[in-house]
């Protein structure tokens, strides 16, 4: 049941705070939209004010709004989307992920303000028997260099480890005001690929506004290490690590029973990586709708709509057979099939 309800609460305030973006941007500009749900499949409850209907449904693993002129059929009446600028369509599109990261930055700045802070880059933690200890390193080392590059929080820590495996590595730290190395060969995680040594780091909290401040540069932190995973994916360089809806919900179950802090922490993270994957050009998702925009800006003339609905199509059918492949996996990673 915690699980049950935790993923309810995570995946809805997500779904609502994409779906709100695109909503309310589409107002701003003088679009008009005929629905904005949360959910898919049957409705539970619904209502209707002026001319949008609200619903609930049943499924909540996603959600959309559905925008006058969407349809070509619809383009030539009031409020259509395709009478607009291109500009302001790309806004529209455009808003649903940038809530994402809003949302993940106000979630960062709640951790940071009001639970355990910001992970700095000394260490609070050594694993017993992990590389780390084995080398030397302890609590309250601060490290400032990993492989041979600067590094001045904990993600650009991890990101650097995590990108050794089963490689020996520098790392440069202050101790006692007084500089030392150590080399260390990371242990090559067998599920995701990457270099682990055993260590966590020590948190600071900050005030509100400081907090707000750490939340943007915490948020891009993250954001910068989700895109070079996905590059470092797309290369080769580390195995590909996709979790579909069975092992994120799974992986909400086993940390809403660890605290409040891990469950924002947690959602935080699902909404960055949602933005971030929703302004990918991948078709049937915003950043293809994206990238037909820019191209019908350097065009100076649409795209055939008949042509793009056809991509979206093909890209929408090609999510599903990977999300059956995906989902699968989850299965039998978390021993159910």
């Amino acid at each position: 049941m915690l699980t049950f309800v935790a993923s309810i609460l995570i995946f809805g305030v997500l779904i609502f705070f994409h779906e709100l973006g695109h909503y309310a941007v589409a107002k701003k500009v003088g679009i008009g939209v005929y629905e904005f749900a949360i959910g898919f499949g049957p409705k539970l409850f619904s209502w209707r004010s002026e001319e949008t209907d609200y619903s609930l449904r049943a499924f909540p693993l996603g959600g959309f709004v559905r925008l006058v002129g969407e349809d070509p059929e619809e383009s030539n009446e009031e409020g259509s989307f395709q009478q607009k600028s291109v500009l302001s369509r790309f806004a529209v599109i455009a808003a649903g992920p940038i809530m994402n990261l809003i949302l993940a930055v106000l979630l960062f700045s709640l951790i940071f303000f009001a639970f355990w802070g910001v992970p700095t880059n000394v260490i609070r933690t050594v694993e017993p028997g992990a590389p780390a200890e084995q080398v030397g390193l302890q609590e309250g080392d601060r490290i400032v260099s990993v492989a041979g590059e600067p590094v001045d929080d904990w993600f650009e820590i991890t990101s650097r480890i995590h990108a050794h495996p089963e490689q020996e590595i520098t790392i440069e730290f202050i101790r006692e005001g007084e500089s030392q190395s150590v080399r260390v060969t990371p242990k090559e995680d067998p599920d995701a690929g990457v270099g682990l040594i055993g260590i966590g780091p020590e948190y600071r909290k900050y005030a509100l506004f400081a907090s707000l401040s750490q939340g943007v540069t915490y948020t891009f932190s993250v954001l910068v290490f989700f895109v070079t995973s996905i590059a470092q994916m797309i290369t080769g360089a580390i195995a590909p690590d996709v979790m579909g809806p069975v092992g994120i919900i799974g992986m909400v179950g086993e940390v809403a029973r660890t605290g409040m802090t891990e469950v924002l922490s947690l959602a935080a993270l699902i909404s960055l990586n949602l933005g971030v994957i929703n302004l990918l050009p991948i078709p049937a998702l915003d950043g293809s709708r994206l990238m037909f925009l820019l191209l019908e800006g350097v065009r100076g003339k649409p795209i055939d709509p008949q042509k793009e609905s056809f991509v979206h199509f093909i890209g929408f059918t090609m999510l599903i057979l990977l999300m059956l492949v995906v989902t699968f996996n989850d299965l039998v990673r978390l021993n159910i099939f």
